[in-house]
């Protein structure tokens, strides 16, 4: 194995993160602010090959994780394939998923490998799911959902908690976890990209959040890893276990090991960071790119990109320069 993907903290990265498109089926507001998007050329993104190629150097390089996102990555004509493909490199593998065709790929998961899956759902609520993603699939979310834990998958459903949307519901959230050991929850703050009109009043932060959880249940901290992004919690005799993920009021950045690649071949070190480096032109030139890979971590900032305050005018007008959540993968 090479050497490690290092930066000046000494942080190891060991989590690749893989962006297989930009597109989505679904419309979040957070996420893909405008219903017109302009997605990326088919010839601009990473092929099916291209994308073995660049994880099999990563894995090389010492990752030990490789989550596929997207956009939607199951709405990839090819996703079948890649995902058996990677299926193959000594890493374990998962993604992230709005679960509207995950039933068409029980078997491809298997096979792969993949044992446990993130699930993006922001409501319980079929009203509120229709206006955050301007689309009616909220029953077929909810029946993938119990399609994969019958099917042995581990299911995180993933929640971003908005101020006036769906706040509320945050407790109902934490009750799916108390008869069900393989489903988990986990709140995510609202967090600032490009067009979805971040503002810190909008945040229902960490600390809230369990204020808002501790009215109604008992529960305990859990023991956590260094690499963790979530602090997870147990509610007193529940199966499952719900967590916050506080990137704003309570970042996790000392411990960061991911590494992002955009459906475009781009490489980020942190998700807050506008620079990025192309590693997949390079790759079809044929070139040794671990050169560009250990130089772009080498300049990671310690948190957030290198913004201290994200209310801040200079951050402000930084994350509105960044991509959009949805073009960078989460």
């Amino acid at each position: 194995m090479s050497q490690p993907i290092l930066d000046t903290f000494g942080r190891k990265h060991t989590y690749l993160r893989i962006s297989l498109t930009d597109k989505c089926n679904l419309r979040c507001t957070y996420c893909m602010p405008q219903e017109d998007m302009q997605f990326m050329p088919s010839k601009w993104l990473m092929q099916a090959d291209e994308i073995q190629t660049l994880a099999g150097i990563f894995v090389d390089l010492g990752v030990e994780k490789i989550r596929l996102t997207g956009g939607e990555p199951l709405i990839r004509k090819d996703v079948g394939q890649i995902i058996q493909n990677l299926g193959t490199l000594p890493t374990s593998l998962t993604l992230t998923t709005n679960a509207v065709f995950v039933d068409q790929f029980i078997d491809d998961l298997k096979n792969a490998g993949v044992r446990s899956l993130n699930v993006s759902l922001d409501t319980l609520n079929e009203t509120t799911f229709k206006s955050i993603t301007k689309r009616d699939h909220f029953n077929k979310t909810l029946d993938s959902i119990k399609l994969l834990i019958s099917e042995g998958f581990v299911v995180k459903i993933n929640v971003v908690v908005m101020k006036g949307i769906n706040d509320t519901e945050v407790n109902d959230f934490v009750r799916l976890t108390l008869d069900e050991p393989n489903l988990h929850v986990r709140f995510i703050e609202f967090m600032p990209f490009n067009g979805n009109k971040w503002e810190m009043s909008k945040i229902v932060s960490y600390n809230d959040l369990l204020s808002d959880i501790n009215k109604q249940f008992e529960f305990e901290k859990l023991e956590g890893e260094l690499h963790d992004t979530a602090h997870s919690f147990k509610v007193h005799g529940g199966k499952g276990t719900f967590g916050i993920i506080g990137t704003v009021t309570h970042p996790f950045c000392a411990g960061c090991n991911r590494i992002r690649l955009t459906a475009d071949g781009k490489l980020k070190n942190c998700l807050f960071d506008t620079t990025e480096i192309d590693l997949l032109t390079p790759l079809r030139r044929g070139e040794d790119i671990r050169s560009l890979i250990y130089s772009h971590f080498h300049k990671k900032h310690f948190a957030h990109g290198g913004h201290i305050d994200f209310t801040a005018k200079e951050a402000k007008a930084d994350y509105e320069q960044n991509r959009r959540m949805i073009a960078i993968g989460g």
